[in-house]
């Protein structure tokens, strides 16, 4: 019988856990989610946002999480990049189903290869306050490195929530996953509203690039492993649901972090992939689609 202290600790272990992936997956809610873009190469661009918070962390000793707010713009002009190129080769003629995703397979690939030809496959850390050290509350340990990405991922979490529901811009990238040319009747460019939410979705790389380095040490190809979670929690959430997405992670996390404390790692994936076709059987639409 597991004690009351490790059950308490894994319960806390997998919610912040949780909250790590809802950052990682917040983009991929948008540009799948919403836009039915398949970018498969999401978590490349979270492991380009790793090694920028990495690089300005090195040289300027700045705090890795204050390095991803500061690359955001760069995050965000190489979202609306990519999604001018990908919409002229593809989406503009209609191909961009199954040759849209060899395009991004394409970038997925390039910035691993990029990324170890610039930092070569050592595992690399960053310096930072919260490091070390945790907050005990009884029998319960909050790790710094795990509560301060958590705490500032539901921030990052609300305000993209509040930018899709209260605001014209969000607004109107609901519309254009619904009825495009309704958009173009009220003289409002839909190329533009997706190039823009599609920009935004990799915004949100940086900071959770950030959130990662800071959980545990990196290496280019990294990434691969969470391709399948990140898709995973958004389709498990609803699709397009950030609210729903929040909920899948934490829901993923806290499996992860209960199997692997009492059956061992290795059987974290094959627990929380059971769950989501358990879930998907009885809710097709995912926890909070409809």
């Amino acid at each position: 019988m597991p004690s009351l202290d490790l059950v308490l600790n894994a319960l806390t272990a997998g919610l912040l856990l949780g909250g790590f992936y809802a950052a990682v997956t917040a983009g991929i809610s948008i540009s799948f989610g919403i836009l039915d873009i398949v970018n498969i190469a999401h978590p490349a661009f979270v492991i380009l946002g790793s090694y920028a918070a990495y690089t300005l962390n090195t040289a300027f000793g700045l705090d890795p999480i204050l390095a991803g707010v500061l690359v955001l713009p760069a995050f965000y002009a190489l979202g609306a990049l990519v999604y001018q190129v990908y919409y002229a080769s593809f989406e503009r003629r209609g191909e961009d189903s199954l040759r849209g995703l060899a395009f991004f397979f394409g970038l997925l690939f390039i910035a691993e290869v990029g990324l170890i030809l610039g930092f070569g496959v050592d595992y690399r850390t960053v310096d930072a306050a919260y490091g070390e050290g945790s907050i005990d509350l009884g029998p319960v340990q909050l790790p710094l490195r795990m509560l301060v990405p958590f705490l500032v991922s539901l921030a990052m979490l609300a305000a993209l929530q509040l930018l899709l529901s209260r605001t014209f811009l969000g607004r109107a990238v609901m519309a254009v996953a619904q009825d495009p040319l309704a958009l173009k009747l009220l003289a409002i460019d839909p190329v533009r509203v997706r190039r823009i939410a599609f920009a935004v979705s990799v915004a949100t790389c940086a900071m959770a690039g950030a959130f990662l380095i800071v959980i545990q040490p990196i290496e280019p190809s990294i990434g691969r492993e969470y391709i399948g979670r990140v898709f995973a929690i958004c389709v498990l959430g609803g699709l397009g649901s950030l609210p729903g997405t929040l909920a899948a992670a934490v829901l993923l996390g806290v499996v992860e972090s209960f199997t692997s404390t009492f059956y061992g790692p290795s059987w974290a994936p094959a627990i929380a992939f059971g769950l989501l076709l358990i879930t998907l059987a009885v809710r097709p639409a995912g926890l909070f689609g409809r």
